[in-house]
């Protein structure tokens, strides 16, 4: 079908960007930090790409294409994967970060003061170590806290 790769990219925004209003992973409301997670994939991988393109490693199937070309005859849509699909899953990640971060939260009995203050418990995205994502602290465990 012509277009289906726009069409599959779409689909995986409408099914993850929920996640930023329901949820509330707050994503789209960093662009720097947004950028800065971005902005490798989009060089690196498109770089393989045209790589790949110019020796003839791979091609991509003219009917499923908008046949809009970016200089170096890479597809619109190839660019569009670069940014789609990293955004989705950091989506994803904050998402599943803020409901583990609720369900900490709720056995902590701090459920309520979580949910009027999103990003009280801390998501991967928003420069928490590994080690900290969705975690709670107490208050006598918060820095500045005596």
């Amino acid at each position: 079908m012509h277009g289906e790769y726009l069409l599959l990219l779409a689909a995986c925004l409408v099914i993850t960007l929920p996640l930023e209003f329901i949820l509330g992973a707050r994503v789209h409301r960093r662009p720097r930090a947004l950028l800065l997670a971005l902005l490798p994939v989009l060089l690196v991988f498109g770089a393989w790409d045209l790589l790949g393109i110019h020796r003839g490693h791979w091609w991509y199937e003219a009917s499923r294409i908008s046949g809009v070309h970016l200089p170096g005859s890479i597809p619109l849509e190839e660019v569009l994967f670069f940014l789609v699909i990293p955004i989705c899953a950091l989506l994803t990640l904050e998402g599943v970060s803020r409901v583990l971060g609720l369900l900490r939260a709720w056995r902590a009995g701090e459920l309520a003061r979580e949910w009027r203050e999103p990003g009280a418990v801390s998501g991967v995205f928003q420069g928490s170590r590994p080690t900290d994502a969705g975690a709670v602290r107490l208050p006598s465990e918060r820095t500045g806290d005596a």
